[in-house]
């Protein structure tokens, strides 16, 4: 990468884009609603159970001007979700000005392992044990969902828990490959736990992005 899109990439002027497109949400609080997704890549987190590991090299991804992104973006949904990769990687303020100018509801996917930046009307905190999130991003997070590959993620699931604010909703969801072991681990945990609500991967059952 030429050292002036590199400059302009690390200023979040442009970005790397995986990929983008208008599907409906899957996961978590909003799941079943419409969305326009923006995949972008770069992520050094490293979860070896990561389904969208191509996503972590951001140099195999074309660097794409921001205004390109958003414009493409309100063509199809109100709702944008930013997911990656680790988006926090980069500068998200100028593409989330562009997407609130524009009138759009912008919302995030990130392990929060990485400072917060732009504005953002839904935060999804996914945090994962190889890289903590930042203590800034749990006192924002409107939705804390923790995936569950082997029993030892319920003490880490609860212990995430205690550093989110009090409004923040509360996700169980299983790693996709593990989820018939896991799925019934996790109803049973729910259920002795009800603070903590069941996600799953709908969109994978409904066979779409």
């Amino acid at each position: 990468m030429e050292a002036q899109v590199q400059d302009l990439v690390e200023k979040g002027i442009m970005l790397p884009l995986m990929e983008e497109f208008y599907t409906i949400q899957g996961e978590g609080y909003h799941k079943g609603a419409a969305a326009y997704f923006i995949r972008v890549g770069g992520c050094d987190v490293g979860c070896h159970w990561c389904d969208v590991k191509e996503s972590w090299n951001p140099a195999i991804h074309p660097p794409t001007e921001i205004e390109k992104i958003a414009d493409n973006a309100s063509k199809f949904s109100k709702t944008i979700v930013v997911t990656g990769g680790e988006p926090l990687t980069w500068d998200m303020g100028p593409l989330t000005t562009l997407l609130k100018e524009k009138g759009l509801n912008t919302h995030i996917e990130t392990s929060g392992a990485y400072p917060l930046s732009g504005t953002w009307d839904w935060i999804c905190l996914s945090p994962k044990k190889l890289k903590l999130p930042t203590k800034e991003i749990y006192q924002k997070a409107d939705e804390l969902k923790v995936i569950v590959y082997n029993k030892d993620d319920f003490r880490f699931a609860e212990a995430q828990a205690t550093k989110v604010n009090s409004r923040c909703k509360l996700y169980l969801q299983p790693e996709w490959s593990k989820r018939e072991k896991m799925i019934p681990e996790i109803v049973d945990y729910v259920m002795q736990n009800p603070k903590w609500v069941v996600s799953l991967q709908t969109h994978k059952y409904l066979n779409i992005p």
